[in-house]
């Protein structure tokens, strides 16, 4: 599979990785067994980066994850954390005595001594214009904590402000068929700024999987049962914003874009891989069937003009008036 440079970390991955949340918790019942053969298939099918976070399963994902890098040893797959969402969302709760807290759970919760990469998570828009909060994270670095920060941002605003600070190597923002906004701004000026890009929610929460349908339902403990209107965290993360019956219509005009061999999920992941700017994208899986599908989108030869027209014009004309102007 390709591998791109991960921006400021030097470090190449994978066009592809793993996303995973869904093998902490908040996407239904997923056996520890599943979980397992999940991170599997992903080593097998090339993937050599997973992201994660603390607050996925309360720890449950990292652990998992942690046992993947004692199995493999040499050749592990580089592992991008992140750290804020177990607290209440105040911006002085971003201090180093947090960070300091916080790092030493994940690193326990993954075997290593120093972290790859550590992400904050979606925090308090006032955290970006904070000096300390990237001083305390200069300083972790520095010490052998981790080997390198990032951000993970809910808007094109916060992505901004991540690029322009010149200790951060990654921002990770939602970006799909369904996200665009990001490539007005926030792409160009991560290449700009030499910033890696790590695209999450890639299929809309599974909408861009195209195997939905309206009378399609999901368990209690899924978040697109419980967040489908933003009751819990901000409703991009679920479907990306997308009213779901919008979504449903949205795809079905996508469908006849699609080759023929290649599933919709692949084609949307596919589509991610061909902007510029973006470094990887990362789909989750909840079997490891799924997982081997995603990673075959990072071989697909990139998608016709014609293809990424046809990708706008149903952006335009169904999605962008529910989301352009939110995120």
């Amino acid at each position: 599979m390709e591998t791109r440079t991960l921006g400021r970390t030097g470090r190449p991955v994978t066009v592809v990785g793993l996303g995973a949340w869904q093998i902490g918790d908040a996407w239904g019942t997923v056996t520890d067994e599943s979980a397992r053969d999940v991170l599997r298939a992903a080593m097998e099918a090339g993937i050599s980066l997973i992201d994660t976070a603390d607050v996925y399963g309360d720890g449950r994902s990292e652990r998992f994850i942690g046992e993947l890098l004692a199995e493999v040893g040499e050749g592990a797959p580089f592992v991008a954390t992140k750290m804020g969402r177990r607290v209440e969302q105040r911006p002085e709760n971003y201090n180093e005595g947090n960070f300091r807290a916080w790092t030493d759970r994940s690193r326990r919760n993954l075997g290593v001594d120093t972290l790859d990469l550590v992400q904050l998570h979606c925090p308090p828009t006032p955290v970006y214009a904070d000096d300390s909060v990237f001083d305390s994270l200069d300083r972790l670095v520095a010490d052998g904590t981790m080997r390198a920060y990032g951000v993970s941002v809910e808007t094109c605003e916060e992505a901004l402000a991540a690029i322009s600070r010149p200790g951060v190597a990654t921002v990770q923002i939602i970006l799909n068929c369904f996200r665009q906004k990001p490539l007005e701004e926030v792409l160009p000026a991560a290449r700009e700024a030499g910033v890696g890009i790590i695209a999450r929610v890639p299929l809309a929460s599974g909408l861009l999987s195209g195997k939905y349908d309206e009378t399609t339902t999901f368990a209690p403990d899924d978040h697109r049962t419980f967040n489908r209107y933003g009751d819990k965290f901000d409703v991009g993360e679920t479907s990306a914003g997308v009213p779901y019956e919008v979504g449903l219509a949205a795809v079905r005009e996508l469908a006849p874009l699609v080759p023929e061999g290649v599933t919709m999920a692949q084609f949307a992941l596919r589509w991610i891989i061909d902007q510029p700017g973006v470094t990887t994208v990362i789909p989750g899986a909840r079997s490891a069937a799924q997982a081997k599908a995603n990673a075959v989108a990072g071989d697909l030869p990139p998608l016709t003009e014609e293809q990424h027209a046809g990708v706008r014009d149903v952006y335009d004309r169904h999605i962008r008036r529910h989301v352009h102007h939110r995120w």
